[in-house]
């Protein structure tokens, strides 16, 4: 496969501040409204709080993920932060600015990649990109742009016959091509094949090494694991967790897991300071992974462990942990 890389232009330093910053922000729906006869008019008399009071910080030059479990209002998140609305209450920065109410001092400076985009299918990939590029600012050269994204040998093809792949860097293509600050890329891999996955993984940390700031929304863990400086996730509208990989999976215990021969006597595994759950299988929660695999090891001796899995904490284990449990509402 084709090695990718950023467009390769210079950039002004840039100070070591914050590219977004949210502090105690908020957003409601209307979930009930009713006519007010004498108006015309139909007022909201209930509503629903998606965001309930967010601080996050994001550096300049690092990539971020936020993950979210379902209905934790990551998208309600991002579109605030792409100043698609105006939150209910709090205060968002991008770039120094309100994205909403400063909406012309933020938007040249960004680029966002939505969930779902199209094309008119009868375009060509490089006439796509240069009507894009007649919208903006200071645009980088169409075709250097769309070679970093390994799309050189698609310049004359419709877009209507990409594969999803293509597409997908397509979308990333034109979301580069004002040189932004900050890209916010919203499931940028959904529904990708992992070729496909792993090409646009290259290109983003590309874009992260030549100085762009990266907001990831994903729900691949391992793409958040891969990528990310830092990761938050979101859980009934607020952030349950944050700090890199190493800081969120610490408070996780390590597992070792195995179907216990039947000839094995429990009373002769010495495990302190652990989590033992008998079911199918025998669960070991520890802190000590390599210290109680030793000790399941040498109880074992020479007979078999069928099944046997050691495996230390992970993001994924965290997260459906923070999704199953409701003590965090």
């Amino acid at each position: 496969m084709t090695t990718t890389t950023a467009p390769n232009l210079p950039r002004t330093e840039r100070p070591t501040d914050d590219a977004l910053v949210l502090s105690g922000v908020r957003r409601s729906y209307p979930k009930r409204t009713k006519l007010n006869w004498l108006t015309g008019r139909r007022e909201i008399t209930d509503t629903f709080e998606a965001v309930r009071g967010v601080d996050l910080r994001v550096r300049r030059g690092e990539l971020f993920a936020l993950l979210g479990t379902n209905g934790a209002g990551k998208t309600s998140t991002v579109e605030l932060i792409e100043g698609l609305a105006k939150p209910s209450a709090g205060t968002i920065e991008v770039l120094g600015h309100d994205p909403f109410a400063e909406r012309n001092q933020v938007r040249h400076r960004t680029g966002v990649v939505l969930q779902h985009s199209g094309f008119p299918p009868t375009l060509t990939v490089r006439e796509m990109a240069r009507i894009w590029q007649g919208t903006l600012t200071s645009p980088l050269p169409v075709d250097e742009t769309l070679a970093a994204v390994d799309l050189a040998d698609k310049l004359e093809v419709e877009t209507a016959n990409l594969s999803g792949g293509e597409r997908r860097r397509l979308d990333i293509a034109l979301s580069v091509l004002g040189n932004p600050e900050l890209l916010v890329l919203d499931e940028p891999t959904t529904g990708l094949d992992p070729e496909s996955r792993r090409h646009i993984w290259s290109l983003i940390r590309g874009l992260v090494r030549r100085g762009a700031t990266v907001l990831l929304t994903t729900h691949y863990l391992e793409e958040a694991e891969n990528l990310a400086d830092r990761i938050a996730i979101m859980h009934d509208g607020l952030i349950v967790r944050e700090g890199t990989l190493a800081d969120i999976v610490a408070e996780a215990p390590s597992r070792i897991s195995f179907v216990r021969p039947a000839d094995l006597a429990l009373a002769d595994l010495d495990l302190p300071e652990t989590t033992v759950t008998l079911t199918d299988r025998m669960l070991i929660e520890t802190r000590t992974l390599q210290d109680t695999l030793a000790r399941v090891l040498a109880w074992a001796g020479t007979t078999p462990l069928p099944q046997l899995e050691a495996r230390s904490a992970s993001l994924e284990q965290v997260f459906l942990s923070i999704a199953d449990t409701e003590e965090l509402r």
